[in-house]
């Protein structure tokens, strides 16, 4: 997938159907002189309904569509008959998405499993015939209800990507690399700042046909939860990760105080982010011969309280382990 056709943010507008007028119908047959009121009542209008598809990735599909409109009800008919409902329109979208009010901000619902439903835009009640007007002082009643109204609304869809890990770390810390090498998604890679500008999905195979998803987010820099940098365009795909790896490269003049940089910025941004299990991965190790090693494996020691692995994506160092430690913290 490419950086132009991830799309995780869009806003549309929703309509749903009116309801269908009630029916004034008095009945007239060759042998019922005075049949009464029989006048049915109207169908529903449709509803707009945001549903759970876990083929989609992204948003993309609703880049260029921002309209939905749903059928109206029609109106009811003789001998009580009732108008057919209008057509529902469903808005399928990938699992993760959260649906908000623009104007607010305020948290509609989300959509985080297959084939969940939601109605976002409910369709008008369709009116009730004269038939139910009818009374002892009021035989023939020559009255109906209107259909209710539609709804009509403007959304925002927001997506926060599903994965089992996320890769956090500073611009050019090696996340993209390390992606195209555990798995078989081809992110954009280069040796500058800001080479991901959006999130990289993909699969890593392990064991028996065992998988777990890894997904890229872009790099952070300090004072990314005030918005700086890429700001909370990203932060928000790392809340729905199950664990967090974060990359800090073995150069790194102090690979302690980079890890808690990071932190703090998910803290800032989500205090609850620091719930999640996590993991270091002190990458590009290639560079480092084993006294070097051994000397920061003993200042890791003393300074961290969370567990840590060398690896080199380049040289392929590290990363069956780091993949044998990931499932089994997945699966603890």
């Amino acid at each position: 997938m490419t950086e132009g056709n991830f799309v995780d943010y869009v806003k549309i507008n929703v309509t749903s159907g009116k309801g269908g007028k009630g029916s004034v119908h008095l009945r007239r047959e060759k042998y019922v002189a005075k049949g009464g009121p029989d006048g049915g009542d109207g169908g529903r209008g449709g509803h707009i309904i945001v549903r759970g598809n876990p083929n989609y990735w992204t948003l993309y599909h609703l880049k260029f569509k921002r309209h939905f409109k749903a059928g109206h009800g029609n109106d009811g008919g003789r001998s009580r008959s009732t108008g057919a409902d209008g057509t529902d329109v469903y808005i399928d979208v990938p699992l993760g998405t959260v649906i908000k009010n623009p104007k607010t901000q305020k948290k509609l619902f989300e959509i985080t499993n297959k084939g969940d439903t939601e109605i976002v835009c409910h369709g008008g009640i369709g009116g009730r015939g004269n038939w139910h007007f009818k009374s002892s002082t009021n035989q023939t009643p020559r009255y109906a209800q209107s259909g209710m109204p539609n709804e009509e609304k403007k959304i925002t869809l927001e997506l926060k990507l599903l994965a089992d890990v996320g890769l956090v770390g500073f611009p050019n810390a090696g996340k993209s690399t390390l992606l195209s090498v555990i798995t078989d998604a081809k992110p954009k890679i280069g040796d500058y700042e800001f080479t991901t500008l959006k999130p990289n999905l993909g699969i890593v195979k392990y064991k028996d046909y065992q998988t777990f998803v890894m997904a890229d987010i872009p790099g952070i820099i300090e004072g990314a939860a005030e918005g700086k940098g890429l700001g909370h365009y990203f932060l928000r795909h790392i809340e729905r990760n199950s664990i967090l790896l974060f990359l800090i490269p073995s150069d790194s003049d102090d690979i302690n105080n980079r890890y808690k940089i990071l932190l703090n910025e998910l803290k800032k941004y989500n205090p609850e982010m620091l719930d999640k299990d996590r993991l270091i991965a002190v990458t590009k190790s290639d560079l480092l011969d084993d006294e070097l090693s051994k000397e920061i494996s003993i200042e890791l020691e003393k300074q961290l309280d969370v567990d840590y692995i060398f690896i080199s994506s380049v040289a392929n160092q590290g990363i069956l382990e780091l993949k044998e430690k990931l499932w089994h913290m997945l699966n603890s």
